[in-house]
Parts: C-alpha cells; structure tokens; sequence
C-alpha cells in the first residue's frame, strides 16, 4: 500500500511573529511524556490539549474518556500561535511546542495510526531549528527549513537527531483530516512510502478495534481487512 511519507504544504507562516512568541513565554517545560523514546533532551510545552491544562502530559484522551481539545493558558499569551491555528481551515486537536536540545535524538519509533490515510494529520512548523538537525522518515532525511509547514506520517519509523549547537523548536499541531487540508495536499510536494503491513500485527489490531466498537473503529477495520485481502 502506498501511503504519504511526508509533504510540503503551501499554508502562510508569519515566522518572526511565531518565533516571538515562543520567546516570552515561561519556563515550563516538561520532560516529553514518551521517555523511552529519547535520552532526556526532549521537551514539550502544551498550547492546546485534551482539558486546556499545562500540565496534561498526553496530546491525545486515554481508553473511553472523550477529548475536549481547549487552549492552554500558554495559548492565550501567543497571539500570533493562535491566529495560526485559527486559520487552518480544518479542525485542529492538540498544538504543541516540542524542543529538541541541541546534541539531543529521538529514538527510532512510530505513533501508530497517526497519518494522513487514516483521517488525522501531525503538522511541523520549524520555528529554531538548524542544518544538522536529521529527521527521517521511513529511510528518507527531510529537511525541514523554518517557517515552512510540514506533514509528516507519524505511523512510519522516524527518529530525529540534533546534531547542531542550538536548540530545535517545532510547533507541533495535530488535526482533523478533511476537505480543506485534502486541498492543500493536492497542490503540495509529496513523498511516498510503500507500507506492508505484518498479518499477525493486523489481525492484533483488528481485535483491538473490535473491542472499541466505534464508527471510526469500525472504517479502519474495514480498511484493514481490505488490505489484507488486497495483499493476500
């Protein structure tokens, strides 16, 4: 199955507004919650989660508790964060700051069902970032300059690695794939992966959905077996 791996989308950033924002705001933050996945230089400062907290660790609900994506009070002291976000014409979940220190890495991971196919998009805005910076996806190094707009498939391997002597800063947004961003897609620069999906992981998954017994649940099981029948 051919799936995006990354893509350049024409969206308008206001970098020096963005970057200034970034720069007033507190010092608070947090360890980045998935600390298996890198060596202590990775952290995050939550503008919009699940209950509008600061402090919420995760960008997404848990299990059945139902996601009431709000802004932080960070949110309200980024007028230009807001007004970005604001603009995207498709609805967004969770809006992050993500740092990555400098001589900092990301072990190689993948959050699992995060991509474009499957209806959710993680967009990267590069606010501080510099040449050695190394993020791949799937393989495949992708430079990402500042103030460009980027999606990347999160269901795809990827690690990062901050090679540089300065600090990486990315806003990180999560959103809802629909009809807008589909546009946006369709005018961008796009790379593709080729994915083959292990039998024994679908079947796993598709249990797991079954329990979950949602509309959504259901649309990526039939998705799933379709795979599979079209693989088979």
């Amino acid at each position: 199955m051919k799936v995006i791996r990354c893509a350049r989308l024409d969206v308008p950033v206001d970098l020096v507004a963005l970057k200034a924002d970034v720069a007033k705001l507190p010092d608070r933050w947090s360890p980045h919650f998935q600390k298996a996945h890198h060596d202590g230089g990775w952290t995050v400062l939550p503008l919009r989660s699940p209950v509008g907290d600061i402090d919420e660790a995760l960008p997404f609900a848990l299990g059945s508790r139902k996601a009431e994506y709000r802004g932080t009070p960070l949110l309200a002291q980024c007028p230009a964060v807001a007004g970005f976000l604001d603009a995207l014409g498709c609805p967004v979940l969770s809006a992050r700051l993500l740092n990555l220190n400098r001589g900092a890495a990301i072990r190689q991971h993948r959050d699992a069902e995060l991509a474009f196919e499957n209806g959710e998009a993680r967009l990267h805005l590069p606010l501080f970032t510099n040449p050695d910076v190394e993020f791949v996806i799937d393989d495949e190094r992708v430079v990402m300059e500042p103030g460009s707009c980027w999606y990347i498939n999160a269901n795809l391997m990827h690690r990062v690695a901050n090679r540089g002597d300065a600090d990486r800063i990315h806003l990180v947004v999560d959103c809802v794939v629909d009809d807008w961003l589909r546009q946006r897609f369709a005018g961008a620069e796009v790379s593709y992966s080729v994915v083959r999906r292990d039998p024994l992981e679908v079947r796993q998954m598709i249990e797991l959905l079954r329990a979950m017994n949602t509309a959504t649940a259901r649309t990526l099981i039939a998705r799933l077996e379709a795979e599979q029948s079209d693989a088979g």
